[in-house]
């Protein structure tokens, strides 16, 4: 099986840093499935749900990003996050709670700076929402 190594790294701690034979990113251009020896590209990541298939793991690795930047070398993706959080780390009740609280701060914002760390805020429990989602619906399946 061929593998490539994956970095997830946000601004406060490294997520992941292993193998993967297969990563999905949430981009702006939508989601983008990579396998070893893709070709190299840069991209946007939007919130959503990083997925990771490492070897010999069953089940696959979720990680919540809020948006960052993604590389793609044929041996190696490196995803540069605003904020990420695995998914185990995850609640939905306090997600939900995050949101409503950050789109409260959006509509009163006062200014730039108050405004930007609300749409962080708002993005970060969209990210986690989103992966949560994703979880529940693979477990109907």
């Amino acid at each position: 099986m061929s593998v490539m190594q994956v970095e997830v790294v946000s601004s406060e701690q490294n997520i992941y840093s292993g193998e993967a034979s297969f990563v999905v990113v949430p981009t702006v251009q939508g989601e983008l499935g990579i396998y070893p020896r893709h070709e190299p590209i840069m991209s946007l990541v939007r919130p959503g749900a990083l997925r990771l298939t490492v070897p010999g793991e069953t089940e696959e690795l979720l990680v919540a990003v809020s948006g960052g930047l993604l590389e793609v070398q044929p041996d190696k993706i490196t995803v540069l996050a605003d904020v990420a959080v695995r998914s185990e780390e995850m609640d939905q009740a306090r997600a939900e709670e995050v949101k409503k609280a950050a789109e409260a701060r959006i509509s009163k914002a006062a200014d730039d700076e108050s405004l930007a760390k609300a749409h962080a805020a708002l993005a970060a429990a969209i990210a986690q929402l989103k992966t949560l989602d994703y979880l529940r619906s693979q477990k109907n399946k």
